[in-house]
């Protein structure tokens, strides 16, 4: 069992926390929601999927990531003659050596922005799959670990859109949060064109994390609580979208620990050194909806994933 978390590991932990997104809301104005989720996903060591119109900032939101934080970035733009040699790398025969030398590809990193990832085939999008799911890279029959944190924030188009893939099932099943920005309000908007470019988060800005603090806000979120009532609750909601008559594919055992571990990070923000009920709520439709698949007689009956998770939330009785 793991030792209870310290109020000064509460306290250094909220304060790496508002380091970040003081950094990130002066990127990107008015989406201090979508910061939030999006730092309870890095900080708890999940991935994020940003989905959204274009122009609504998503690119922008990560490279303000990427800056603020003190480790390695790497920026792939996806494509459909990408390859997944292009992300993995590969094995190249040297002509002085007289041997294959490894060649490591941009996968090799802390942040990855997987940019338009719908963009890409899907045998290359599959080509995060290992690396997303067990921090580790399988080259040229070798295999390589991943340095920590290692964080993949990809965007995309809505699909409907031309020229893109939907991302497998599997796929989505890595992103721990799929998070859109929407636009913002007319005041916001005043606000993004009139502002002074001088007192935003800017390209040489010097990091405000590390990566031991990163590390540390991570060890230190895994020791949040969570009673054994808040811990079923859980599981049950996650368990329930499995028995809807609406869902052909329910969530599975790695959303109930995506949504723990996010809402132990939003705890941290709060201040708390355990979980609540209203946490969970909060997280509930950003990490189940993208992985439920609506039959389609549901889905022309009306019913949609986002409908699916609040039916669940209304209906489950919440320990208090």
């Amino acid at each position: 069992m793991n030792a209870p978390i310290t109020p000064a590991e509460v306290s250094r932990a909220s304060l790496v926390h508002e380091r970040l997104a003081r950094a990130l809301n002066d990127a990107v104005t008015g989406q201090q929601r979508v910061v939030r989720h999006l730092l309870s996903a890095f900080l708890s060591g999940g991935h994020v999927l940003l989905e959204d119109y274009p122009g609504t900032g998503k690119t922008t939101l990560a490279k303000a990531l990427a800056r603020a934080v003190g480790v390695e970035f790497q920026r792939i733009q996806f494509t459909p003659d990408l390859l997944p040699t292009d992300l993995l790398g590969a094995s190249i025969y040297n002509q002085r050596s007289q041997d294959f030398v490894i060649h490591k590809g941009p996968i090799f990193t802390n942040i990855l922005l997987a940019d338009e990832i719908n963009r890409a085939s899907p045998r290359t999008q599959s080509a995060l799959l290992e690396a997303m799911g067990e921090g580790q890279v399988s080259l040229e029959g070798q295999q390589f670990a991943l340095t920590p944190p290692y964080f993949v924030i990809a965007t995309q188009n809505p699909i409907e859109f031309h020229g893109t893939y939907p991302l497998p099932e599997a796929q989505m099943d890595r992103f721990a949060l799929r998070l859109a920005l929407g636009y913002v309000s007319i005041e916001d908007e005043i606000s993004i064109i009139t502002r002074d470019p001088s007192r935003t988060f800017a390209e040489h800005a010097a990091p405000v994390v590390g990566k031991a603090e990163v590390l540390a806000f991570q060890a230190a979120a895994a020791h949040v609580t969570i009673s054994a009532e808040l811990a079923r609750y859980l599981v049950s909601l996650v368990a329930a979208t499995r028995q809807l008559p609406a869902l052909e594919l329910g969530a599975s055992p790695r959303a109930s620990i995506a949504l723990l571990k996010c809402a132990q990070a939003l705890a941290l923000f709060d201040g708390l050194d355990f979980v609540t009920p209203d946490l969970i709520q909060e997280l509930a439709p950003l990490v189940l909806c993208h992985r439920l698949a609506v039959r389609a007689e549901a889905r022309f009956a009306g019913a949609s994933a986002a409908t699916c998770v609040a039916e669940l939330l209304d209906t489950l009785p919440v320990p208090r």
